[in-house]
């Protein structure tokens, strides 16, 4: 009788077993196809972001494409070498850097006369990428001007190029009292994007400061620091009062490969933890940039929505996150 008794529980955990997997697999799969039939929709933000006559909104979809490195816009993104606004023309540099995309190398080249000197360094930057890392002085050159809108551009640039030898300056940067607040703080997300220990303090300080920009500005360091390290120190403001700073922690902790700010993401987007209006499009984007970071079925059902919403740029961060789910083609 125990035997039977024994063989009959085993099959109900293996019965158990094999449901719970055949209903993971069948979430999986009508995820996987919600992505699928979302990819069109996206690409089509990007076009129309990228063929805005708004200069912010054709550098986030610049951006787009050089986080999901998709490949397809990189012919696009080379004519906005020749943009006439700075900032675009910088974000197309670094773009064609980021994507290693060597059919822009001369047109990166030439890029090195520009008249603005942002410019200059994003395509000093953008051939450091592709290995020609002599052009790294002319960012480091650059980062001792005065103009503290260069200095910043060049610290962040530093930072992503996680030039070692850098360190120096960067450090010179971050503790000069002329340097400007996003002086400092790009500095110091450069340091943590290096990987130097000491830095660590310094960004803690921003997570558990009053203000909540620089804590949001400490999410993103931290996240840059990474490791467990820095997931762990994000972790404490998943709490924050603000609904931004715990959105932007949720979304970061996505990317250091922590999913414990789905929660979080879910209940704003389901409406039971709203902001106000004018800060709602901003919660938008951190939740739509959240949603390809996590990546669970709940939240992804949320992507068709925010596909659709008024607002361009919330339809950039949806469609970034519906490329990083899709895979790079």
């Amino acid at each position: 009788m125990k035997t039977f008794i024994d063989t009959h529980n085993r099959f109900k955990v293996f019965y158990i077993f094999f449901v719970v997997i055949i209903l993971t697999a069948a979430n999986f799969c009508q995820a996987s196809q919600i992505i699928d039939d979302l990819v069109p929709q996206a690409q089509r933000a990007v076009l129309e972001g990228l063929e805005s006559s708004d200069a912010r909104l054709r550098a986030n979809a610049i951006e787009v494409v050089s986080t999901t490195q998709k490949m397809v816009f990189l012919p696009k993104i080379a004519t906005f070498l020749d943009d006439p606004v700075m900032p675009v023309r910088f974000a197309a540099a670094v773009a064609l850097g980021d994507t290693k995309y060597k059919k822009a190398e001369k047109q990166l080249a030439e890029l090195l006369n520009d008249t603005d000197l942002n410019v200059r360094i994003a395509a000093a930057y953008g051939l450091c990428k592709m290995g020609r890392m002599r052009y790294l002085s002319v960012i480091e050159k650059a980062a001792k001007v005065e103009d503290q809108t260069v200095v910043a551009n060049a610290a962040w640039l530093l930072g992503k190029l996680k030039s070692e030898k850098s360190l120096a300056l960067l450090y010179s940067l971050k503790d000069n009292k002329d340097s400007s607040d996003k002086v400092a703080f790009n500095s110091v997300e450069a340091i943590a994007r290096i990987g130097d220990e000491k830095i660590y303090p310094r960004i803690w300080t921003m997570l558990i400061s009053a203000y909540a920009e620089d804590r949001y500005m400490g999410i993103n360091a931290m996240a840059a620091f990474g490791g467990s390290k820095g997931a762990n120190a994000i972790l404490s403001v998943l709490d924050d009062s603000v609904l931004e700073i715990r959105l932007a922690a949720a979304q970061q902790l996505g990317t250091l490969g922590d999913f414990s700010g789905r929660i979080i993401v879910l209940e704003y987007l389901s409406g039971a933890s709203r902001q106000e209006k004018f800060v709602e499009e901003r919660c938008n984007i951190l939740a739509a940039l959240a949603i390809g970071q996590i990546g669970t079925e709940k939240l992804i059902e949320y992507l068709p929505k925010l596909l659709k919403n008024n607002s361009l740029a919330v339809r950039l961060a949806a469609a970034q996150s519906v490329f990083i789910l899709a895979g790079a083609s």
